[in-house]
């Protein structure tokens, strides 16, 4: 069955539309705004039956629609905010990462004050999130 490039190009809009819905771990809005450039391009498919062409255009239409979409997701994490413990699962050296176990998860961790090494399964409070890394403090610091 050779279908022509437009219903090609709403299928994969469709079914990365559906991905962005169903998918458990959210896609950023990735697979979604990717899902409407397919779709648009479907349209252009038909007045313009240069595949190279299409393709760029959804790459560019891809790319505009991924940037406009990172305004809608959050900076923080509130589940982070609520439970404020960790433990560690490697040592923390002092100026550099480590890993800490939060929720069940596996985060790089950096302890707040440079000059403090946290030893590995050590309970660590923590204080914040910058990107993908939690900054944490060793829970003797609150007993002190």
């Amino acid at each position: 069955m050779n279908l022509p490039p437009s219903q090609v190009w709403l299928i994969i809009g469709i079914a990365l539309c559906v991905i962005e819905l169903l998918v458990p771990l959210p896609t950023f809005l990735i697979a979604g705004a990717m899902g409407i450039a397919a779709i648009l391009v479907s349209a252009v498919a038909l007045i313009l039956p240069i595949p190279a062409l299409q393709i760029l255009a959804w790459m560019l239409i891809s790319g505009a629609l991924v940037n406009l979409s990172r305004r809608f997701i959050p900076r923080d994490s509130h589940q982070l905010k609520e439970a404020s413990e960790g433990i560690t699962l490697t040592e923390i050296p002092a100026g550099q990462t480590g890993r800490v176990q939060h929720e069940g998860v596996s985060w790089k961790a950096r302890c707040d004050d440079p000059n403090v090494a946290i030893a590995t399964q050590q309970k660590v409070i923590i204080l914040r999130r910058q990107g993908n890394t939690l900054v944490v403090v060793p829970e003797n610091w609150l007993k002190e």
